[in-house]
């Protein structure tokens, strides 16, 4: 016969709260009696009784994550943050992708809620407060993870894009670079702060970019951002004036843009410098090291983690941005001063 937390309560002359407690790891309970009720676990090979322990509490100790591409290292790196965190808590993770498409996203959301998770993160491909109307109904606490919502008052968690987009063009205009191009994500907060802050260093300068300098992704910004940036970089080194330099909306559409460049026999940075965001392990091993703004993906997944708990035990707070700052990674692919 299965053990059961209330024989291990029993046995050890504690209240099945505690020894629930416990198991969430949670703060208030002693170290003594934290090793007592594990000790005695471990000897009866207790399993927890997910679903009983969910009727019980009216928690089901998950939180639903929703990102746009699930191959896209920028968020598999904050997914194992929030997860290492909340696993000690006593929580799991539910991981699903929208493919960078709004009714999928919806779907995924309606799936996740219905799997009663506590709390949804989510890295929105829908741009309408209208759409989170379903989660304020059901009354789900969730958190805008990247991509912050205009006109939504909600929980967000991400870095300050428009400084994103300074810093990567003050870096290629400190290099020399003259003719600054920007290949721009698809239409969410993360892509029109970035370019917002591409226009503004270029004004700073006493510049702004041509028509032709600004090419999209399209809507594949997070999702096949490769094929996407070497598509892009090809309209680009058509123009009748050819880049020195481009900033681009993430590393992997970088990827595709260096791909192109090398394809049509220039040199990165001599003939184009490249600038990516997200700071990915990669950009280290790459034939030219690739510049990049680091987006602090792991800083970013430990605050969902320790806002989505605290939502998860109905702590109040007040509803509130947290805006991190991002700072550049200077490597070889845009680096022509050299000392």
């Amino acid at each position: 016969m299965a053990v059961r937390m209330k024989d291990i309560a029993a046995e050890l002359g504690l209240s099945v709260v505690t020894v629930s407690k416990v198991l969430r790891n949670h703060p208030d309970i002693s170290e003594g009696t934290r090793k007592r009720v594990l000790k005695r676990m471990k000897e009866l090979d207790y399993q927890p009784n997910f679903a009983a322990r969910s009727l019980i509490t009216g928690h089901s100790y998950s939180i639903g994550l929703v990102v746009p591409d699930l191959l896209h290292p920028f968020f598999a790196q904050i997914a194992k943050a929030i997860s290492a965190d909340i696993r000690t808590r006593g929580y799991c993770l539910l991981i699903s992708s929208s493919d960078e498409d709004p009714q999928v996203e919806e779907q995924e959301i309606r799936q996740l809620v219905a799997r009663r998770v506590d709390v949804l993160l989510i890295a929105s491909a829908r741009s309408l407060p209208a759409n989170f109307k379903f989660l304020q109904d059901e009354k789900v606490p969730y958190i805008l993870l990247d991509r912050h919502i205009d006109g939504l008052n909600a929980d967000f968690i991400g870095v300050n894009d428009v400084e994103v987009g300074l810093i990567a063009t003050r870096h290629l205009i400190e290099q020399g670079c003259r003719r600054i191009a920007h290949i721009r994500g698809p239409e969410v907060s993360t892509a029109r702060e970035r370019l917002r802050g591409y226009q503004q260093a270029l004004a700073e300068f006493k510049r702004g970019p041509l028509p032709e300098q600004v090419v999209s992704l399209g809507s594949s910004g997070d999702h096949r951002g490769e094929k996407g940036g070497y598509t892009a970089a090809l309209k680009l080194l058509q123009a009748k004036l050819r880049p020195d330099a481009i900033f681009c909306f993430n590393d992997p559409s970088a990827l595709g843009v260096m791909q192109a460049i090398h394809e049509a026999g220039l040199r990165i940075p001599d003939d184009i410098a490249v600038v990516g965001c997200g700071n990915l392990p990669y950009d280290d091993m790459l034939r030219v090291p690739l510049t990049s703004v680091d987006q602090e993906s792991e800083n970013i997944g430990k605050l969902a983690a320790s806002l989505a708990l605290k939502l998860a035990e109905s702590k109040p707070r007040p509803l509130k941005p947290q805006l991190l700052t991002p700072h550049i990674v200077v490597r070889a692919s845009s680096l022509r001063k050299r000392s």
